[in-house]
């Protein structure tokens, strides 16, 4: 029987299609031609959880007592543990009781976010590129998304004095994230100062996103927004154990600020869900409270790639600044090629997967992301396939 008389609500009608859908698609045809992919296009970590983090679920899961719903505010333990993160690493004070929320990874309190907060029609501002969680969730609410466009020779950072005053004035929420997915760009303190002073001076609420918070390099240290003055009266930040402690699918994140923002977010969310699995939240704060030596391990991992790739590529002519954190190159395509063209190209011909960079929004045209989630014999391999192919970078040559 034919259902093309049930349409979808206009919402979903409005959202661009999302380009890691279409990689999945184009990745598993590629599998049934028998190609052999070197998958650097996800941000999903390659290797395994903590054996500790492992070990303290399964003691959980053997507890009665973690297999009911959970409260809706999360476990007191975990909220606590996510306090005492907060004071360790950046010396911010927050109460357990209601600046701390977990959530089911930090994508879905980002769009859960836009939901509860934004009206149709609200101006949202924007970065782009940007993680698609940023402006597809103000999209799916019905917000009117002002792109912030963000550009190379400014180092990817926000141009606060570019936003006009009549924007500013209308906007209600300012979505921004850094260290940047995808760019990798860092944000001086500074610039913490300045977007606070500018989002109490027009009334925006700042929601960031600092899911890559421990994954910087070379002695950097990410700022925290909640370490700024003032900042707490009118910002929430978000966070992930996905990246940092390869926990991507265990869906476990939380968002921590101001009580009367977050208390928002809980009230949708007991509309929609009960929360995180007890035993899961009891491996969480097992992962919060691992040592440094495991952070310098997964840092360590990273930065070693990191320099691996870049000298690779620059022997194929691109070069790609050095990042100070996350997990991703950001490298610009060949003259005369867009970014979707270029990672079809890069994919077909090697069997390399990279994300165009039009995924992140029409302000990340013209570059691709890799992920650094493979070890670098994988890595030289992926560039040995390129340098087959004849894929280079060479900026005086312009296709016709």
């Amino acid at each position: 029987m034919s259902l093309n008389w049930i349409s979808q609500a206009d919402r979903l009608s409005a959202l661009p299609p999302y380009v890691f859908a279409r990689l999945d698609e184009l990745k598993a045809r590629a599998r049934e031609q028998g190609l052999d992919l070197i998958d650097l296009g996800m941000g999903n970590p390659d290797g395994a959880t903590p054996q500790p983090v492992v070990e303290a679920a399964i003691a959980a899961l053997q507890n009665p007592a973690n297999h009911g719903y959970p409260p809706f505010e999360g476990t007191a333990s975990f909220r606590r543990a996510i306090t005492d993160w907060y004071r360790r690493r950046y010396g911010v004070e927050l109460d357990p009781e209601g600046e701390a929320l977990p959530l089911l990874g930090s994508k879905e309190g980002l769009t859960h976010l836009a939901i509860a907060y934004i009206n149709p029609g609200d101006t949202v501002l924007v970065p782009s590129p940007a993680y698609p969680a940023h402006f597809r969730g103000p999209a799916i609410a019905g917000g009117k998304i002002y792109p912030l466009i963000l550009k190379a020779e400014q180092d990817w950072v926000i141009d606060l004095a570019a936003i006009p005053d009549s924007v500013a004035q209308q906007a209600k929420i300012l979505y921004f994230n850094y260290p940047s997915n995808p760019t990798g760009a860092t944000a001086p303190r500074e610039f913490f100062e300045d977007i606070v002073a500018f989002a109490r001076k027009h009334e925006i609420l700042l929601v960031h996103d600092l899911c890559y918070a421990e994954l910087a390099f070379d002695g950097y240290h990410p700022t925290s927004l909640l370490e700024i003055p003032g900042a707490k009266e009118i910002g929430v930040e978000f966070h992930t154990l996905s990246k940092t402690y390869n926990m991507a699918g265990w869906r476990v994140g939380f968002v921590v600020g101001n009580r009367h923002i977050i208390q928002g977010l809980r009230t949708l969310k007991t509309n929609l869900d009960y929360g995180i699995f007890s035993a899961l939240q009891a491996a969480a704060e097992t992962a919060l409270q691992l040592p440094d030596v495991y952070l310098h391990e997964v840092q360590a991992r990273y930065r070693t790639r990191r320099d691996f790739l870049i000298q690779g590529l620059g022997e194929l002519g691109w070069t790609v600044p050095k990042t100070k954190a996350t997990m991703y190159l950001w490298v610009p395509c060949p003259p005369g090629q867009s970014s979707t063209d270029f990672a079809l190209n890069v994919l077909q011909q090697t069997g390399v997967v990279v994300t165009p960079g039009n995924a992140f929004g029409a302000g990340g045209e013209g570059y691709v992301r890799i992920s650094l989630i493979a070890d670098c014999d994988r890595l030289q391999e992926a560039l040995n396939r390129l340098k087959q192919a004849n894929i280079r970078f060479e900026p005086n040559l312009v296709s016709q």
